[in-house]
């Protein structure tokens, strides 16, 4: 059979943020040409600028609107073949932009699904995953109904938002109907009350799963375990810690197999996606909490690494880059354990010198964060660091912010 031609494509990666250097990096040693865009803000970032044929400036609002008129204006003169939403935010404007130029890959509907978590919900509620109960935070007869069905208390989060980000935990109905008015006093839609959805609250731990997508198949899949949970950290504060489960356990077991189906729901074909789940406490059943089609963020590339020896970001970019018909699936290299300890620092710059274990394998270099991964072959050896390391973080460098409604 001859061998296909090389077809050198042309990529549009949006981010919002600063993240996805390796995917750039990626696609720039494929061969291909990479072209950044970013709002204006973030220009000045570390960028991969060594493997960009060009940054684009994007209004600092990052709305559709601004994204689209910046593509526009490139594809004038570099026609893309694909559009990349390196960023959680960015997802369903890379939809709308693959809509605009005709191009291959999710639309802004499908795109929607691992953005807006009230799609999120309907979409498993339609497929028969289990999850928490929920109504929209819109009419007021469901959600008068919903809180007469279900018990305090409960969350209430935004549509739009990544992880534990601006979600709200309540416990009377006076408490829901003060935050529904109070968010209708705000000028901006996206800041009203119909931007918010209003779920059961389920006690349990929180799990994560990081996969490489080919063909609709989680190929490769890394099941994790949060400390104590985002949520929490987010509302109290405290050291985050993650660690790959047991391979071959019951629970890993359960969790790769609650992973596919979401997978399989939602239609995700090709790429990278990180979901949440939680095990009740009350049942001991994983419900189904999120998904996002990204790479995890707060250093979960590097514990994916060294777990399974992949660079998750450039994997990614492998199976983007690659004809949807030709895609060659990665395989795990290594079957290990991979950690995260994070926190917020006080100091700009923490040092970490004086932790010195061998399992250490990265160090974060972040103002005001403190973040160290971890590798180990042995599940009960990574459980201890974290143990040691969670304390320790907490004297050496542990800081406290008020909860944000959204990222600066």
């Amino acid at each position: 059979m001859a061998k296909r031609p090389f077809q050198i494509n042309t990529v549009f990666c949006l981010a919002s943020y600063f993240k996805g250097n390796d995917f750039i990096r990626e696609c720039k040693s494929l061969g291909h040409r990479v072209f950044l865009l970013t709002r204006e803000v973030k220009l000045n970032d570390d960028w991969a600028r060594e493997s960009l044929d060009g940054v684009i400036p994007v209004d600092d609002n990052g709305t559709i609107a601004s994204f689209l008129r910046s593509a526009t204006k490139l594809a004038q003169t570099d026609k893309p073949t694909h559009i990349v939403a390196l960023e959680e935010g960015d997802v369903i404007t890379a939809g709308r932009l693959r809509e605009h130029f005709g191009l291959p890959g999710m639309v802004s509907s499908q795109a929607r699904l691992f953005r807006d978590k009230l799609a999120m919900r309907r979409q498993a509620a339609q497929s028969g995953i289990r999850q928490a109960d929920f109504v929209h935070l819109l009419n007021y007869q469901d959600i008068g109904e919903f809180m007469e069905r279900v018990k305090a208390p409960w969350v209430i989060k935004p549509r739009a938002d990544a992880s534990a980000i601006g979600i709200k935990k309540v416990y009377k109905s006076e408490q829901v109907w003060r935050l529904n008015d109070s968010l209708n006093e705000n000028e901006s839609l996206a800041d009203r009350s119909d931007a918010y959805l209003m779920e059961e609250f389920i006690e349990g731990e929180i799990f994560h799963v990081d996969s490489l997508v080919v063909g609709g198949k989680a190929v490769v899949a890394c099941a994790n375990q949060y400390g104590i949970s985002p949520l929490e950290v987010t509302v109290n504060g405290g050291v985050s810690t993650s660690h790959t489960i047991e391979y071959g356990s019951t629970e890993q077991k359960q969790l790769l197999n609650a992973n596919q189906k979401v997978l399989s729901a939602f239609g995700f074909e090709n790429g990278v996606t990180h979901a949440e789940f939680i095990k009740s406490k009350m049942n001991g059943e994983f419900y189904f909490l999120e998904v996002g089609a990204r790479v995890g963020g707060a250093f979960t590339a590097e514990a994916f690494e060294a777990a399974s020896g992949l660079n998750i970001w450039r994997e990614w970019a492998k199976i983007e880059m690659a004809d949807g018909k030709h895609v060659s699936a990665p395989k795990q290299t290594r079957f290990e354990y991979g950690g995260i300890v994070v926190s917020l620092a006080k100091q700009e710059r923490p040092d970490t010198s004086a932790y010195t274990d061998p399992e250490i394998c990265f160090r974060a270099d972040v103002e005001h964060h403190v973040a160290l991964v971890l590798r180990s072959p042995k599940i009960e050896r990574m459980k201890e660091l974290l143990e040691t390391y969670t304390r320790r973080f907490s004297i050496d460098f542990m800081a406290f912010a008020p909860q944000q409604d959204r990222p600066e």
